[in-house]
């Protein structure tokens, strides 16, 4: 990368965490079962909401839950299902004409990443009613005050139940942006651990690992704060602890509790201290191939931790020492390969593939140069790559 762009960079992430104690960041309302959700319902003087999640979810009995809460004390709801693995613009517009011609007062995101990313857009668009999605893709457009949103996650591993985020795809254009503003950050969050027993093996992996990558990207990142890095190194820990417990028993109640809090912390530190090229790789593939969110992570994290090279040592011999895969005594260089092959290793137990074969040649281009506008100058990356940096890395994970 060009000296003088690397130098513009490092300004603005350092801009950005001079002022990270004085934005209004929040932390939803833990809410800890969907039973729980009356005093929700009483505070906000809910009486009709839109329910925004996915088929799956219904197919599973998990709706079963929070529609019989809503019949208990008497709210009236309505149903979206339509949610996509990558959420569009189209789950978007459907969502909220449901919303408006059925007077919802309020908002229920259950499912993972997928289903709370679209409740969130849905919500932003109800605050901006003049402003169509794209309008408001990037940083600190959305301004105005969300509907109460409640995130109901049924994987443990997003995060989004306490982000500011929402993930977007664009289908028609291979576009897939980021709408990330304070008021998108859900007002509560269930998280009941029996929402996540009926979840597939491989979400559970893949989710889990999810959350590995936030906790991970939110420590080693630049933009870190003490609150940030006790948050990312607990969540570390949990989901090492509590990760193989919950995929080989899945209806583990303490695994699975565990696991739903790693994911609530992780999704706290990255929040505030951001991502990096993990993420703006995993994002391009999901806008090209529609590559579940979760598996690119799981399957970019470790070519990517390789590519920093020792500039991350120091840092990951902190998380393997937490992580249980390394001591003291290890030299940092040697505690940050041991971490990268513990994560290779976890992969391969919970059988996460190592490549992403889908990735075609010709998309390299302009996949590198999505990720690259992704997460330069805004995620407070260990090393700072451009797209022609970035491209190699697609056909590691291509598997040349």
């Amino acid at each position: 990368m060009n000296l003088i762009v690397k130098a513009g960079c490092r300004i603005f992430q350092k801009a950005f965490r001079l002022v990270i104690p004085v934005l209004p960041y929040r932390e939803p309302k833990i809410v800890d079962a969907c039973d729980d959700l009356k005093e929700v319902f009483e505070k906000e003087k809910i009486t009709s909401l839109l329910i925004v999640t996915d088929q799956g979810i219904i197919d599973h009995g998990l709706l079963q839950h929070v529609e019989e809460a809503c019949k208990k004390y008497c709210v009236e709801y309505t149903i979206y299902s339509g949610v996509k693995p990558n959420p569009t613009v189209e789950n978007v517009e459907c969502g909220l004409h449901l919303y408006q011609n059925n007077q919802s007062q309020a908002i229920i995101a259950i499912g993972g990443g997928s289903s709370m990313d679209c409740g969130k857009a849905i919500g932003a668009c109800i605050a901006n009613p003049k402003k169509k999605v794209k309008d408001m893709k990037g940083i600190l457009r959305v301004i105005h005050k969300l509907p109460p949103l409640i995130a109901i996650p049924t994987t443990a591993g997003t995060g989004s139940e306490v982000t500011l985020a929402s993930v977007i795809s664009d289908p028609k254009n291979h576009d897939k942006y980021a709408l990330m503003d304070f008021p998108l950050i859900p007002h509560y969050a269930v998280l009941d651990p029996k929402m996540t027993y009926t979840l597939p093996k491989s979400l559970t992996a893949t989710t889990g690992m999810d959350a590995l990558t936030h906790a991970i990207e939110a420590y080693i990142g630049g933009s870190t704060t003490p609150k940030t890095r006790r948050l990312a190194l607990d969540a570390i820990k949990l989901i090492y602890q509590n990760l193989w417990i919950a995929y080989e028993d899945p209806q583990n109640e303490v695994a699975r509790r565990n696991m739903s809090l790693a994911a609530y912390q992780a999704g706290l530190a990255f929040s505030m201290s951001y991502v990096g090229y993990i993420h703006a790789i995993a994002h391009s593939l999901g806008g090209q191939y529609d590559t579940a969110h979760g598996l690119a992570n799981a399957v970019v994290m470790p070519y990517v931790l390789k590519a920093y090279g020792h500039r991350i040592d120091r840092k990951m011999h902190d998380i393997a020492l937490v992580a249980g895969v390394s001591n003291e005594i290890d030299r940092d260089e040697d505690a940050c390969r041991k971490m990268i092959a513990s994560i290779e290793a976890l992969n391969q137990k919970m059988h996460i593939p190592s490549h992403i074969a889908e990735i075609q040649e010709k998309d390299i281009p302009s996949l590198a140069k999505h990720a690259s506008k992704e997460a330069n100058p805004l995620y407070p990356v260990p090393v700072l790559w451009n797209a022609k940096e970035l491209a190699p890395l697609y056909r590691q994970i291509k598997g040349e």
